[in-house]
């Protein structure tokens, strides 16, 4: 016999499973918006070359601009916070996005193309620096799966603007191919605008806050160091490797297809790494960093001495590689506190000087490219890169980490 209590508790669940997924769903479109104004240029360079005039070395400022917005705007979203509130600020930075890819589409100018490129880099600043925070709150224990859905979104939207985009091209121009990414970026405005507007933020726990300053610790510098190095490859792949395998003789669909096709790897790996870490029973991560990034190594390695004959498979074990970085990364940062405001402060200052040095990544190796004729050398910095993190990831024991964040000097 059913029971009004019964019945009222089957609502309720029935009510939290439908937040949760609608929750999630908006938290996957946002990740959605976070690479196309980046991706969806990288196979069309050689065109945007040509018409524009730029060399290698500005060309690499599109993605070098986005990747030092998010450095400097991940630091003081803090403060941007309090000024706008958590939601106010996600819907002005998808407003952000929007207006840059709009521009681009309007006026295919050398000078728009690096405005936009500081612009919208500061609407995905800002998101990516607010979302971790938001998602261990929100989301308490399934804060590794979601971390996960909204890395596999992110990884997602770059890998379809890389393939989408040139056939764009094909059909009305360049400008086209990089601009037409406005409309999901407002659809999305629109989306967490009815949903989220009225929520109000939690409770700050300001002893928390107020007693974590990563600045003045040694492990947060460590892991904004950390993050920048075994995420680097992502800034320098999607800026390049259409380019490389077109001086390999690809065209410029083949390139986007082979950037595409990386990202279904970086995206499985976004899924599956953080899966597998939800069901730890410890957060002891160290293991599936290592063989991230070894597959990151291997990668890099079969670009070097073997990029034609096992093409697909090179792009994708460096995808996967990739892809599980950046997840566990920002997994990493959140398990180091239980507090999840304080947290997110952490994770946000890791991404500010980590993304710092994404955005010197396919600048060196635009430079890189100019100067020795080919992009090999830059394929061997990465690997060397990663190799020494590889050693670095041996400290992060979760049995340490009270001590650590505690102690300046650790």
């Amino acid at each position: 016999m059913t029971t009004p209590s019964s019945t009222a508790s089957r609502t309720a669940d029935h009510t939290e499973t439908l937040q949760f997924v609608g929750g999630v769903l908006l938290i996957m479109a946002l990740g959605l918006n976070l690479r196309p104004l980046l991706a969806s240029a990288s196979p069309l360079m050689e065109d945007i070359r040509t018409a524009t005039g730029l060399g290698y070395g500005v060309l690499a400022w599109l993605t070098t601009l986005p990747f030092l917005c998010m450095g400097a705007v991940a630091l003081a979203s803090g403060r941007i916070a309090r000024l706008l509130g958590e939601s106010r600020g996600i819907m002005l930075s998808l407003g952000a996005i929007g207006v840059a890819c709009a521009l681009r589409q309007a006026y295919g100018t050398g000078l728009t193309l690096l405005s936009t490129a500081l612009l919208g880099g500061a609407g995905i600043a800002l998101i990516q620096a607010l979302v971790p925070g938001l998602v261990k709150r929100r989301f308490g224990a399934r804060m590794p799966l979601v971390m996960g859905l909204y890395s596999a979104s992110l990884m997602s939207g770059g890998g379809l603007s890389a393939w989408v985009s040139p056939r764009i091209a094909e059909l009305g121009g360049w400008q086209l191919g990089v601009g037409i990414w406005w409309m999901p970026a407002l659809v999305t405005l629109a989306g967490w605008f009815l949903i989220f507007r009225r929520r109000a933020a939690a409770p700050a726990d300001a002893t928390a806050i107020e007693g974590v300053r990563p600045w003045r610790l040694k492990r947060a510098w460590l892991l904004a160091l950390y993050f920048g190095v075994i995420n680097a490859g992502y800034s320098s792949v999607v800026t390049w490797l259409p380019v490389y395998y077109q001086e390999l003789g690809r065209s410029a669909v083949a390139g986007g297809r082979l950037l595409a096709w990386m990202t279904i790897f970086q995206v499985l790996a976004a899924l599956t790494m953080p899966a597998i870490a939800q069901r730890q029973k410890t957060t002891d991560r160290r293991w599936l960093l290592a063989a991230s990034l070894i597959a990151q190594l291997v990668g890099y390695l079969g670009f070097i001495f073997m990029p034609q004959s096992l093409a697909l498979w090179w792009n994708a074990i460096a995808g996967f590689g990739l892809g599980a970085c950046f997840s566990l990364g920002l997994i990493l940062a959140l398990d180091h506190l239980t507090d999840a405001r304080a947290a997110g402060r952490l994770a946000a200052f890791m991404q500010g000087f980590g993304f710092m040095l994404n955005a010197l990544s396919p600048w060196i190796s635009g430079i890189l490219r100019e100067t020795t004729g080919s992009f090999i050398a830059a394929w061997a910095l990465l690997a060397i890169g990663i190799v020494t993190m590889l050693v670095v990831t041996l400290r992060f024991s979760p049995a340490r980490y009270p001590q650590v964040m505690q102690s300046p000097g650790q």
